[in-house]
């Protein structure tokens, strides 16, 4: 009954339904999408597997589809030698009971040996290790698995670590694996811990033999088998086959090799250990991506906060009160009556003092106060942490960190981007607006006037005085022409300029106001360059990891 059961299980195995190369092939390239996005945001311990499995799965299928890799793996004395030879019909690999007696990994190659030298070269299976199974007296009793390339590997268990070393390099590799058992130690915890239970991915290309079964009772040999059967359920390796085997009686190894036909027929093996391969390191970076993100996860509020940091950082508050001092005092300047502004012109020295400060003050814009000293910085930070732990919180470890870390990894250089933005930020002071011109024009009219109608005065009191007789040049209101021009120019000066000084006090409010928008716009520029742009490029390759595992990780 047990053997009827071992034979439907080989039978499901190898009638599972077929993969395609070009679906094993969109899974690893999606992979490989994978590691360029979590590239420098993931621990490169983390990604080691999966960069294993994207360079194995691509040299494997450029070396040869048509090639079946079956190693027969075991502990001292299981009889795998044996096995290998009784199945090669040659006696190729050393036997020992006792102790280790395969040093090297030997290869029997059922066809000819030269087509799959590149890919014995890839096992790294020494030269003077390979053997051909090709014969033209048998060779239709061996075209069943012509295709076969049989692995004996050195003992797991061995004394020398080289061996084992070279058991778990090959076991990396192959195709499919037989695992050759001992009656006697098929419970063994070494195996089963250390090896069996990390093939529970790799069902469909994992063969246990119960071997030397030639040395028990039938009724033993079923016992034995439906032992191991609990045995393998326990680790994960329910619906692996598990048949009885002897290389020199009864029950052979008959079962083993038409199970082998069977795999080499279908050419299924290379490709389910491949993708047997992509679900392992697939199910282990599954921790790795949770919930869909989008931009939206950084709050418009915390950039704000960062923004408000940074502008008290570049001392912008300090800026805009210096651009409506100096927009004030030039259009006082601009406005005032032409004889008060000269009445009270400075000294020569002041003057070229003050030249300077009006030169200073519209740059003065470029000068932040973004002193580490302050402890404006500080704040900074604290908002630049804040921005990010808000973006953390839904991202799956070791996401979080990689995303802190993006947001810090600009700070240092925030005071010198601030410098640069302020500095070529133009607050629009050395633009002249139209009204000023028109004031200024009346102004100078004014001032026109009242120099014509003192010099007409002077003229007409000296010509009177040499007993000319002049016209009396009767005006508005029967004042005197001269006289109107005079008085009226010099009293139209000074009080434009005191109604004016309201107007650009207003003038000056919105001046400041205007500066304040453009070096918030360009502070904003720089918390986007610096902060929030390291962000989204961390939230943006995380959505393109995440895409990229949910193709890899789904069998179409």
């Amino acid at each position: 009954m047990a053997a009827e059961t071992a034979e439907g299980v080989v039978t499901e195995t190898l009638d599972a339904p077929p993969l395609e190369v070009d679906d094993l092939v969109r899974r690893v390239q999606a992979l490989e999408r994978f590691l360029a996005a979590a590239e420098g945001h993931l621990p490169d311990a983390r990604l080691a597997a999966a960069h294993t499995v994207v360079e194995r799965a691509g040299q494997r299928l450029a070396l040869s589809r048509h090639h079946s890799v079956v190693a027969l793996a075991g502990a001292t004395g299981s009889g795998k030698s044996s096995l290998f030879n009784a199945l090669a019909r040659m006696d190729l690999s050393p036997v020992g009971a006792r102790r280790p007696t395969t040093n090297d990994t030997y290869a029997c190659v059922w066809g000819s040996a030269d087509d799959a030298a590149h890919l014995l070269d890839w096992l790294g299976i020494l030269p003077r290790r390979r053997f051909a199974r090709e014969s033209e007296l048998d060779g239709e009793a061996e075209a069943g698995l012509r295709g076969l390339v049989l692995l004996d590997l050195p003992d797991f268990d061995s004394i020398e670590a080289s061996h084992r070393a070279e058991v778990d390099r090959i076991l990396g590799l192959v195709d499919l694996v037989v695992w050759v058992l001992d009656p006697q130690k098929y419970a063994d915890k070494v195996i089963h811990h250390s090896y069996l239970r990390q093939f529970h991915r790799h069902k469909e290309v994992t063969v246990v033999a119960l071997n030397h079964a030639d040395r028990l009772s039938p009724a033993d040999v079923q016992r034995c088998l439906a032992d191991l059967r609990r045995l393998l359920d326990a680790d994960g390796l329910t619906g692996v086959p598990a048949l009885a085997s002897s290389a020199y009686g009864p029950p052979g190894c008959d079962e083993l090799r038409g199970l082998l036909e069977r795999a080499v027929a279908t050419r299924q093996a290379a490709l389910r250990r491949l993708a047997g391969d992509v679900d392992q390191v697939v199910a282990e970076l599954s921790a790795t991506v949770g919930p869909e993100v989008t931009e939206r996860i950084i709050d418009d509020r915390a950039i704000r906060a960062l923004d408000d940091a940074l502008v008290a950082a570049a001392g912008v508050p300090a800026v805009v009160q210096m651009a409506e001092y100096a927009y004030l005092r030039r259009a006082t300047e601009q406005l005032g009556w032409p004889v008060l502004r000269w009445l009270s012109r400075p000294r020569p020295r002041a003057r070229a003092d003050a030249g300077e400060e009006r030169e200073a003050a519209p740059a003065a814009a470029a000068r932040p106060a973004a002193d580490p000293a302050t402890g404006r910085l500080a704040a900074v930070g604290v908002a630049v942490r804040a921005l990010a732990e808000q973006a953390a919180d839904v991202l799956p470890a070791p996401w979080p960190d990689a995303l802190r870390a993006a947001a810090r990894s600009r700070l240092d250089d925030v005071p010198a981007a601030l410098d640069r933005a302020l500095a070529r930020t133009d607050l629009g002071l050395s633009r002249t607006p139209w009204w000023w011109r028109l004031i200024a024009g009346v102004q100078w009219l004014a001032l026109l006037a009242a120099g014509v109608g003192l010099v007409w005065l002077l003229a007409d009191l000296g010509g009177r005085a040499l007993g000319l007789s002049l016209p009396a040049y009767p005006g508005p209101g029967g004042m005197a022409l001269p006289t109107l021009l005079a008085v009226g120019g010099m009293v139209l000066g000074p009080a434009l300029t005191v109604a004016t000084r309201p107007l650009a006090a207003v003038a000056a409010r919105r001046a400041r106001t205007r500066a304040e928008s453009r070096l918030r716009e360009a502070v904003a520029e720089v918390a986007r360059e610096h902060a929030v742009a390291p962000v989204r490029a961390v939230l943006d390759a995380y959505g393109q990891a995440r895409a990229a595992l949910a193709v890899a990780g789904r069998p179409r």
